[in-house]
């Protein structure tokens, strides 16, 4: 739910520190494949208001239409394990919808450009524009589902007592797990605006595993809208768009068990050089998970898989039939691996 995209315009494999898939080179290939891991989420898929009159979750909706539908203007950090990226966000309104500048300020020079569901990332050293699509959970959203469901795989809790974040007073939303499938979460949204101020990811042990957070914000009639001007004068660059077409898993003979309370939200293939992958992801609301299956090659994969983890951030790797399936997300590493293992493939046969 809280990553975000920083550094290399990497997916979110390497945005993690995790260089290379268990058994695999990440080159600029894959790089471009696993961009969009977990973020397909379109804005319909958030967009019905609950009708439940439970007031945690009814908060829930309000802080994903402060993020969406107010000027704001400020600095957050987003720290994973030892790793701290500061990164400064600007997001306004005007008459043709929501417009959005994020520059990452640490590690390589890196600006995203939103308009609506438009995205445009700059890769200055490269001199490259990679267009990708809109990811509903960039902090400060964080639904990528309608929140109506949450309750049922997840206990919900408002604090009374409000808390401090940026120089703003918040309140705390605690997200604890019904099951062992999925994290908890731990949110602070600004009493006056119900933007999200602060996100954390807890773990069974109730640590924290990941966290973003503002420094600075401003809002409202503070935000001016010549701060959405790119520093970079992109003209002449190479401008990318993945084709991504749609597809069906299960007609091609993939019987992949989704986690209790997940469901499928994409089904996509990205042609990939020679071959094409394929892409699941998966969502409860909150956590999401992306499956990536691709033609097994024996010379930059292993027979057997692999995992591992950097902060929130699971994955794990295993070889079914001809195919190479790698399974990752904000979700504990047993609820990656369960999927992964309980996976099977029947071949369609051809009539």
């Amino acid at each position: 739910m809280i990553a975000q995209l920083q550094q290399f315009c990497r997916p979110v494999l390497t945005r993690a520190g995790l260089n290379r898939l268990p058994g695999q080179s990440a080159g600029w290939a894959l790089t471009a494949m696993l961009l969009v891991a977990l973020s397909a989420m379109h804005d319909t898929a958030q967009a019905a208001e609950p009708s439940s009159s439970d007031g945690a979750v009814q908060l829930l909706y309000d802080i994903q239409q402060a993020a969406r539908k107010q000027d704001y203007a400020g600095v957050f950090m987003y720290q994973q394990g030892e790793a701290i990226q500061s990164s400064r966000l600007v997001h306004v309104i005007d008459g043709t919808g929501e417009r959005e500048r994020l520059e990452i300020l640490d590690g390589q020079p890196r600006e995203y450009l939103r308009h609506n569901d438009d995205i445009q990332c700059l890769i200055p050293e490269r001199k490259t524009v990679l267009m990708e699509p809109r990811r509903g959970d960039r902090f400060p959203g964080l639904l990528l589902g309608n929140p109506t469901e949450l309750a049922q795989y997840y206990e919900i809790r408002v604090q009374d007592k409000l808390h401090r974040v940026a120089d703003r007073q918040c309140r705390i939303i605690a997200i604890n797990p019904r099951d062992s499938q999925r994290y908890g979460y731990r949110l602070c949204a600004d009493v006056d605006t119900n933007l999200l101020l602060r996100a954390q990811t807890i773990d069974s042990e109730f640590g924290v595993v990941e966290q973003v957070s503002f420094t600075s914000i401003r809002l409202g009639d503070k935000v001016e809208s010549n701060e959405l001007q790119s520093r970079w004068n992109t003209r002449d660059w190479k401008v990318v768009q993945p084709r991504i077409d749609t597809i069906d898993l299960a007609a091609q003979g993939w019987r992949i068990p989704a986690p209790a309370g997940f469901v499928a939200v994409m089904q996509v293939a990205r042609s990939m050089g020679r071959s094409n992958v394929n892409q699941l992801v998966l969502s409860d609301g909150l956590a999401a998970i992306s499956v990536f299956i691709e033609p097994y090659d024996s010379q930059h994969q292993p027979m057997s898989g692999g995992s591992g983890r950097r902060g929130a951030i699971n994955i794990y790797s295993t070889r079914i039939a001809d195919f190479w399936l790698t399974a990752l997300g904000e979700v504990p590493a047993v609820t990656l691996e369960q999927l992964a293992t309980s996976t099977e493939y029947v071949p369609v046969s051809s009539k």
